[in-house]
């Protein structure tokens, strides 16, 4: 069985092109595109990883994070913050809420494949 990512961004051309790259890869890809329904569908289907967004609609992305990693139920869910939020700052927020890694928009198709796969080995 494929391993499960779940996606949760509210532009649709981004989530198309992470789609297609983590798909091409072998990857099952669930998709939210608003934080209440990323945290909802992260609960209910348990995903082997996340690639969350932080300026989301509902609730935003910190929020997202903080919440699943300080749930011992899912904080094993290895998050990536996918963000167009470049500033040092955000980058600390990001780790201090439990993110795992933090990239910043534009990014490298390849490159998230690559983070993909030594997350979830890890």
């Amino acid at each position: 069985m494929a391993q499960r990512i779940l996606v949760v961004d509210d532009e649709p051309d981004i989530v198309e092109v992470i789609k297609q790259r983590l798909q091409g890869a072998g990857f099952e890809i669930l998709i939210a595109e608003d934080g209440y329904k990323g945290l909802e569908l992260a609960r209910k289907e348990k995903p082997d990883l996340i690639i969350l967004d932080l300026m989301l609609p509902k609730i935003e992305g910190y929020k997202v994070c903080r919440m699943l990693k300080f749930d011992k139920e899912f904080s094993y869910i290895p998050i990536i913050i996918l963000t167009a939020r470049s500033q040092p700052v955000e980058e600390e927020i990001g780790y201090s809420t439990g993110a795992n890694l933090y990239l910043t928009k534009p990014f490298d198709g390849s490159l998230l494949v690559e983070k993909v796969k030594e997350l979830l080995k890890s």
